[in-house]
């Protein structure tokens, strides 16, 4: 006897977070929901409040926004392939300009040059003058 993954109505938005594999666990889904990271169209909500086919989902994972609209309702983790079918993706494409000023975890200060090309990307000037708090 098997189980299928789907529902049919409303599912708990922790629950489905987590079938759809964007939090390892459930848990973690729960806390990103206390938190105030996720939003269902549009409000804040808590773990139990129910997902149907259609909302959208907003979800600040590690600094950035994902909106994501419900086309599966999911009880039950299922693998990558099925997951994308259940939710659309519809986040826009980050801005490679605001990447490119980013540096590795761990590389130090940058050097004049580097932070004089990091101001230039950014939009800043340098004038060569330092400025004075």
């Amino acid at each position: 006897m098997s189980v299928e993954p789907w529902a049919s109505g409303p599912v708990r938005i922790d629950s489905w977070l987590w079938a759809v594999r964007l939090f390892k666990t459930r848990s973690a889904a729960t806390t990103a929901c206390r938190a105030g990271h996720v939003r269902l169209n549009g409000d804040r909500v808590k773990a139990a409040q129910t997902v149907k086919i259609g909302d959208e989902l907003r979800i600040r994972i590690s600094g950035f926004d994902r909106i994501l609209i419900v086309r599966q309702t999911l009880v039950k983790r299922v693998g990558a392939p099925l997951a994308a079918v259940a939710a659309e993706d519809r986040t826009p494409p980050r801005d490679p300009v605001a990447a490119a000023g980013l540096r590795d975890r761990g590389a130090g200060r940058p050097t004049k040059r580097e932070r004089r090309d990091i101001d230039r990307l950014r939009g800043r000037e340098h004038d060569g003058q330092r400025t004075e708090w």
